[in-house]
Formats: C-alpha cells, structure tokens, sequence
C-alpha cells in the first residue's frame, strides 16, 4: 500500500476537525476523497502532506511513518500536493514557476520534464513567458499541477481542482488524469462535483463532519443511492 491514513485526530487550534479517518491508496490508483464543503476533505490533505499534522493516528507513505516530518521532507519523499488555492508565482513566468518545482534527479533521470509537462498541457507551451498572475483560472490550474509534477511526485494530492473551473477546463482535467492513470500515477483526489469524481476514480471514501461515512469503489457507490443522497445531496 502506497498510502496508509490510520485513525488520524487532526485539529484547528482547539477545533476537532478530523475523527480517527482512516483510509488507504494503493499504487497506481485514483481514490476520491467526497463529501460537502468544510467536511474535512481539505484537512484530511494537509494532515498527509504534513502542514496540518495529526495530533493521534498515523500516516505511512510507502511503509514509512511520516510522524514529525515537515512538509518540504514529505514531499521530498515522493508526495506532491495541488493546493485548491493554487499558489502560483503571480510575478513569475509560467516557465519559471515550473523550473522553481523541478526536482534534481538522485542518481536517475526525472520522469517529468518541461517538454511532458508541455505535452500534457500544451496552452502552458504557448503561455511560457507569460507571467503567472495573468493567466485565467483553468491556466493557473494546469501550472499548478504542471509544477508539482516537476517535483517527480510518486503520490499526487489534488485539492479540490474543478472548483470555480468552467465545463471545458473540468474535461480537460479529467482528460489529465486518465492519461496520468495510464502512466501508472497515483492519485488522491479531494473533489465537491461528484460527477466529475466518480467518472475518473476507482474507489471513494465519503467524509463528513470528519468522520469516514463511506468506503468502497465507484461501481458500488453508483448503486447505493441512501448513501449518495444522505453525504452527497445528488
């Protein structure tokens, strides 16, 4: 198991946010992390990438225990994260926000280049030169997944990337993460639009109120219409 979330307890200063979650991502797969907004999605991410460390439970990437460890380490450690934020550089170019993710090679060549990058999201080729903070939504997503991807990610963590995207940006995205797929990448995926989620992920876990409400793959949440209803309001 790539990935291996037990019982994690995460808090907000005094605020409870996250209830002994649990959950487990194995090479190669795409899992959705669903619920509504302010369920714990966003924490559960941060908990794994470390900038919100649980205060109990444990989070094992790769057979390790990343207990303690600060955020550049664990993503030194193989785990990039696509913030729902974003975080570009808005005064750099698009080129230089990609060359500030690139990952030097230890002793092997890096998976991710400028030229896959640009093959994956070939309007960020065209914009190159252009600076960061001028770019549309949907561009400064593909950035932002562009640059984590030079970091040489063996997990990818994508935050909530539809959010505020228009229709053609969001099958451009799921486009991506098929093809991803295809290449072996694996991905835990925070999303609100359900649709979207289910029609690119093998299996889902539900959070809400920060509690794991449901565990199972597509096929079978496709099916239980209670569960649908009751966390996900569709």
């Amino acid at each position: 198991m790539l990935l291996e979330v037990q019982r994690i307890n995460t808090f907000y200063g005094l605020s409870h946010i996250l209830f002994d979650v649990s959950l487990e991502v194995d090479r190669g797969e795409i899992v959705v992390l669903l619920g509504r907004n302010g369920a714990g999605k966003t924490t559960t991410m941060r908990s794994v990438i470390g900038l919100t460390p649980p205060k109990a439970g444990t989070v094992k990437f790769d057979g390790k225990d990343l207990h303690g460890l600060p955020p550049f380490r664990v993503a030194r450690l193989g785990i990039g994260f696509v913030p729902e934020d974003r975080r570009i550089f808005p005064d750099l170019t698009v080129q230089a926000n990609l060359e500030v993710g690139w990952k030097k090679a230890g002793g092997r060549a890096n998976k991710w280049t400028f030229d896959r990058v640009y093959g994956l999201f070939p309007r960020l080729k065209e914009l190159s030169k252009r600076r960061g903070g001028l770019l549309s939504g949907g561009e400064q997503q593909m950035l932002t997944i562009g640059r984590t991807l030079m970091g040489d990610p063996d997990l990818l963590l994508l935050d909530e990337p539809s959010e505020g995207l228009a229709p053609i940006i969001v099958q451009d995205l799921g486009r991506f993460i098929d093809l991803i797929k295809q290449e072996g990448m694996t991905v835990l995926l925070s999303e609100q639009n359900v649709k979207f989620s289910l029609k690119h992920s093998d299996r889902a876990y539900i959070v809400d109120s920060g509690h794991i409400k449901y565990s199972g793959t597509i096929a079978d949440l496709e099916k239980d219409e209670d569960v649908k209803k009751r966390y996900l309001a569709v």
